[in-house]
């Protein structure tokens, strides 16, 4: 996941064999962008479609590029084919020099180094794994009051959408009756994460507006987890702020901010797109059924297959390559998650869905120094529910067809129609 923003590409004529750059945003491909990846991959795999620009769709490309210091992110001063300062600008969470302040997804090292460092002491295995009985609970709470409805229901607003938002909030240990502003501030910006071409008059500032709204939130909460420090993972990262070389308050609330969008849009969307792709192949659906520790492996096979996050942005920091490619310094790399989820020369036979695989070097939690700490998280509420849902709805199938959202960056589904019983 990235926090770039995007002004509208220059237009590209296609090579032979490749379409045109405007085809992996174009929003006809949401539902099915694999065959856009396949064609770019096969004609082109480290393409230049406009100056400054190269998209990368080879695994091997894509890794190369996450792990390689020589690539980072954009100093928010800088502007490019990804870049749309403007909005960084207007953006509410600034230092007292005018520039933003990130959260250390966003940073290179050294800042990024230090402030990780500072939220992995708060957001540790051992807190992650004493969540596990209660997002059991969780899931099984919100499949019985489905399964009590009776009739189709939509599995995104049942069970995708509230267990990942119920599970941080009660991580960062927010009152129960504002879990409702939570979701609609992290559907706000994480539909900014998309590049501004895409995004509808009037969305950047709504996303600006959801950010200014979360940051004042949690200003007030966290000043009051300094007089009441909790058990909660807020407190835990307020204790390291107040501990001196630590996270200005502009930094715990750009954490806060990454911990609400990263633990539950990419989960929602684990969720959702995993479901779909085990209800599209029954087989695979009845073998988890019939072997559910499989859940474990099947996490990982649906994260390569239909990753949460189909794209993230790096920049070339000084002179570089890749496969042999020169990117001179300031240029972008566009890293294609999904194509590379899908490379024939890093996954076997990778069209097909096989719960059964080996795990594999997927890259859908990025790679790196900038693997994402929420891994583990996301992981453990997955299983969970792939786990309870096929063993608590042993009739689940469609009900109707699914809708996807806008969100080109986290692509995952609006709506998924579904028989329980």
């Amino acid at each position: 996941m990235t926090e770039t923003a995007s002004p509208t590409p220059s237009p590209a004529p296609a090579s032979a064999g490749r379409p045109a750059l405007a085809t992996l945003f174009d929003v006809r491909h949401r539902a099915d962008p694999y065959p856009v990846y396949r064609e770019w991959r096969a004609s082109e795999p480290i393409s230049q479609p406009q100056k400054g620009l190269f998209v990368l769709t080879r695994h091997e490309d894509c890794a190369a590029v996450l792990r390689d210091p020589r690539f980072g992110h954009t100093e928010p001063d800088q502007t490019g084919p990804l870049r749309e300062a403007s909005a960084v600008r207007r953006d509410p969470l600034v230092g007292d020099d005018g520039r933003p302040v990130r959260s250390f997804l966003g940073l290179n090292p050294p800042d990024h180094t230090r402030l990780r460092g500072l939220v992995s002491k708060a957001f540790t295995p051992r807190m992650v794994a004493r969540l596990a009985p209660r997002v059991e609970q969780v899931t099984a709470e919100l499949l019985d009051a489905a399964l009590a409805r009776g009739g189709p229901v939509d599995l995104i607003d049942a069970l995708a959408s509230p267990l990942p938002v119920i599970v941080i909030s009660e991580l960062l240990d927010v009152p129960l009756a504002d879990r409702d502003r939570f979701t609609g501030w992290s559907h706000a910006m994480a539909r900014g994460l998309d590049p501004d071409f895409l995004l509808p008059a009037g969305l950047r500032d709504q996303q600006l507006r959801a950010r200014g709204e979360f940051a004042e939130y949690f200003r007030e909460l966290a000043a009051r987890r300094r007089r009441e420090p909790g058990e909660d993972l807020l407190s835990a990262l307020v204790s390291v702020h107040d501990q001196g070389d630590t996270l200005t308050e502009l930094e715990l609330l750009t954490t806060c901010t990454l911990l609400l969008i990263a633990g539950h849009e990419t989960t929602v969307n684990l969720i959702g797109n995993g479901t779909l792709a085990l209800l599209r192949d029954p087989a695979q659906l009845d073998l988890l059924r019939a072997e559910p520790d499989l859940a474990e492996r099947a996490v990982e096979e649906l994260l390569r297959y239909d990753s949460p996050v189909q794209f993230t942005t790096r920049t070339a920091l000084k002179d570089a390559e890749v496969g042999g490619v020169p990117v001179p310094k300031g240029a972008y790399a566009l890293v294609v998650i999904g194509a590379a989820g899908r490379d024939p020369a890093a996954h076997d036979d990778p069209e097909r869905l096989d719960i059964r695989r080996e795990p594999s070097r997927h890259l859908a939690f990025g790679h790196g120094v900038h693997f994402c700490l929420g891994a583990p998280l996301a992981r453990l509420e997955g299983r969970i529910a792939l786990r309870e849902l096929v063993a608590r709805a042993p009739g689940l199938r469609l009900a109707g067809e699914p809708a996807w959202k806008d969100n080109l960056v986290l692509r995952g589904l609006a709506r998924l129609p579904v028989e329980l019983r």
